[in-house]
């Protein structure tokens, strides 16, 4: 019987971290994948530090939305000689386009991963298959119903089982045990669901935190033009010791863990921090998903509105670090592992398809 293979595309950081475990257990199942990834942020340190085999393949193309749909368009076509050599059964990423297009054009079954439902889907090609969380009701999902698959808890829920904390990360970042550190990842200035409100809801959060004498705030932008511009706009505080960007690439979820709490424009580092059991505040000002929602009405993340919440609502203070980590279970990654393989198989016992 010939190998099934699964073609897995990392479009953005957070998809290396999500599908690292995914392809692990693929791996077990006997499956071979096929790995791209887009070099753009830090996929490929990511990529690299998490010892993935992959192939690079195109590039991010900036804030300008016409520069994005040809963009888009230009990477699916680089995919195309790599897909056609490898011909995978089944293509499978977390809201990645270019390979929706590319799978779409090579008659590639492809599914289609998503935990925000105002960017999981897209009108111009449909995926044969939208993966999705519990908490996102069908209704919010531009997909045909009968397409759509689900599975417990949110996106982080794959991954954060298989964190084990290292206590020396503040060390190698020049931070002291009494210190209040505080992670801050920027709003996504380049994203076309980007609000202007979330800068300045950012803004207002460092000139808050920064007036805390015992606060050290580490700043984990998404590209260097990003650090750039922290360094420009926050000059003094990178000159007295209060900000700091890493140097190097970090294991996001460590340092999330030797936060005392998390501010992010992002929703995945609010959500590692809410999977974490870490105090996080969002200053995203986008639509909010139901995932967000659901969090916040658990009281396992904080919706910050506007400058008010920030000096209302936003807690400066250490948190008890054990260094241990309870789990509930990885019944996410179970569930999305299963529908992967049992997509793969059914796609191969198709009579006559022949993949790309």
């Amino acid at each position: 019987m010939p190998e099934t293979k699964i073609w897995i595309d990392l479009d953005n950081s957070p998809h290396v971290p999500f599908f690292a475990p995914i392809v692990d257990e693929l791996h077990r199942l006997g499956f071979v994948t096929l790995i791209t990834a887009r070099d753009c942020f830090q996929v490929r340190e990511l990529a690299d530090l998490f010892r993935l085999n992959y192939t690079l393949i195109g590039r991010h193309q900036g804030k300008n939305m016409i520069r994005k749909v040809a963009g888009l368009g230009c990477r699916a076509v680089q995919l195309m000689p790599t897909v056609l050599k490898h011909k995978p059964d089944l293509a499978v990423s977390h809201c990645s386009r270019s390979q929706l297009v590319a799978a779409s054009c090579l008659a590639i079954p492809c599914m289609f991963i998503g935990d925000y439902e105002f960017a999981t889907s897209w009108a111009v090609v449909e995926p044969t298959w939208m993966v999705c969380p519990e908490v996102i009701p069908d209704e919010a999902i531009r997909c045909n119903p009968s397409r759509i698959l689900r599975y417990p808890g949110i996106k982080e829920d794959v991954y954060v089982p298989r964190f084990r904390p290292d206590g020396g990360l503040r060390q190698q970042l020049g931070l002291r045990d009494e210190d209040i550190v505080i992670t801050m990842r920027p709003p996504a200035g380049e994203a076309h669901y980007h609000n202007p409100q979330s800068d300045e809801l950012f803004d207002a959060t460092v000139a808050f935190l920064s007036r805390h004498p015992e606060v050290k705030l580490v700043a984990v932008p998404r590209n260097a033009k990003q650090g750039a511009q922290l360094r420009g706009r926050w000059g003094d505080l990178f000159a007295n010791g209060t900000m700091r960007i890493p140097e190097h690439v970090v294991d996001g979820l460590n340092l999330i863990w030797s936060s005392d709490l998390v501010v992010s424009g992002g929703g995945t580092m609010n959500r590692e921090a809410a999977a974490l059991g870490v105090p996080v505040y969002s200053v995203f000002r986008g639509q909010i998903g139901a995932v967000d929602h659901h969090l916040s009405a658990a009281g396992r993340l904080v919706l910050l509105e506007s400058a008010d919440d920030v000096r209302r609502r936003i807690v400066v203070a250490r948190r008890e670090r054990d260094g241990s980590l309870q789990h509930a279970g990885s019944a996410a990654l179970e569930s999305i592992v299963r529908h992967i393989a049992i997509s793969a198989r059914a796609c191969t016992a198709i009579p006559g398809r022949e993949a790309a």
